[in-house]
């Protein structure tokens, strides 16, 4: 009978994971501390330090930690007034969670094409959107063909680089409509010499264990406005007017984050700059190796960026490389090395296939086309070098 890994256990010897998280530094030590002094809940100095941290590493006046990057966003929305009636604009080639978040507040999204060398929201394709398909009304921006006001852009970041944010902002001051940066796949990245979350009305940060710092589970809202700010922290502490005698005069939520887990998050902060500087390195030999071999397309660092490349992707020519990337990932999987394919485009997904798409098929392609390698801040270079042999290896053959 064939044995079965129990949930939880190692995946063994010689497995090399996608993208996991590296404990190297004080974590224990800031974790005990919690346990010592019971500080285990939602409040604690850790929370605040956590918040102190990020806030001044983006350069933002303000940071709210959340219990998850999509909570986060659900804040950001509903902070900005979004509700049932609205629109969303956001990126169709993403992991669902912005999608989820704009569905929370009762909005709908609208999915704009990716452009095709950079995977990021295509600026053309957002501008002819509102340009083309809107139109001016008293309550705001209306799309013509659903009639419901437009609200919020909310571009997100993939793969640890950066959507244009010049373009996008430019769009976005024509246009009268407030930005929430989704950087939950781009924290440390930087585009133009500024870090993502730090051109919007508001920035969005993840820690879910893949992320390049992590606190297990956690997100982070950070903006200049204080007032923002503020009421962030209100809605996620069940929106308290009154603690002693638990007086809510509004709709509130469980949403803040731990201070066990910023206690974590306080300790992978220390490590950042020496995770960025290792993720960097890892796409550069895969740069270097893989753009050698034919049929393989290395992503591309955006230009103005200074990408984390968070998960390091990469797009197969069947005809010139021998097999798809459906295929790829299987001989990688026999050889005992993760991979992933990108998200299944927003517009296609049972949940959303009523939402306006903006696009022609560009984030299907790149779905068809797309792998991410192992990548971890603590890949080992045996274990990049083990990937590129394997690839390099499958490279021209044919069933």
């Amino acid at each position: 009978m064939k044995k079965t890994r129990e949930p939880g256990t190692p995946p063994g010897e010689g497995f090399i994971p996608l993208c996991v998280p590296c404990v190297e530094g004080n974590e224990w030590k800031y974790v005990k501390v919690c346990l010592d002094t019971n500080w285990v809940s939602s409040a604690g100095p850790f929370v605040n330090r956590f918040e102190k941290m990020v806030s001044e590493y983006v350069g933002t006046k303000y940071a709210v930690a959340a219990v998850n990057g999509t909570a986060a966003i659900h804040l950001s929305l509903m902070l900005l007034g979004v509700g049932p009636g609205d629109e969303v604009v956001t990126s169709d080639m993403t992991f669902v969670a912005p999608a989820n978040a704009i569905k929370y507040t009762g909005a709908e999204p609208v999915f704009i094409d990716p452009d095709y060398d950079t995977f990021q929201m295509n600026p053309g394709r957002l501008y002819d959107f509102l340009d083309k398909k809107c139109r001016k009304g008293k309550l705001g921006l209306v799309n013509r063909d659903s009639g419901r006001i437009v609200k919020a852009i909310l571009p997100v970041h993939i793969l640890g680089h950066c959507c244009d944010m010049e373009a996008i902002n430019a769009i976005a001051e024509k246009f009268s409509l407030p930005v929430v940066e989704d950087a939950t796949e781009a924290f440390g990245s930087k585009y133009a010499g500024k870090l993502a979350g730090a051109f919007g009305k508001m920035g969005i940060f993840s820690f879910n264990g893949n992320k390049i710092i992590t606190t297990g589970g956690g997100g982070m809202l950070v903006t200049d406005d204080r007032k923002l700010a503020e009421k962030a922290k209100y809605l996620t502490t069940q929106a308290k007017d009154d603690s002693i005698e638990f007086i809510h005069n509004e709709v509130g939520y469980n949403y803040r984050l731990s201070n066990v887990l910023s206690a974590i998050g306080c300790a992978q902060m220390e490590k950042l700059d020496d995770y960025i500087v290792r993720k960097r390195k890892i796409a550069s030999t895969y740069n270097k190796r893989l753009g050698t071999i034919e049929g393989v397309v290395p992503m591309s660092e955006p230009e103005g960026n200074e990408s984390t490349f968070w998960l390091y992707t990469v797009k197969i020519d069947k005809k010139k490389f021998g097999m798809d990337r459906k295929e790829l990932m299987k001989k990688l999987a026999g050889e005992r090395i993760d991979s992933r394919p990108l998200w299944q485009p927003m517009h296609l997904l049972k949940a959303f296939e009523s939402s306006p798409y903006v696009g022609e098929g560009v984030s299907t392609l790149l779905k068809k086309l797309c792998i991410s390698l192992p990548c971890s801040t603590g890949l080992k270079r045996d274990e990049q070098a083990r990937v590129i042999r394997a690839i390099s290896a499958h490279a021209g053959k044919k069933r």
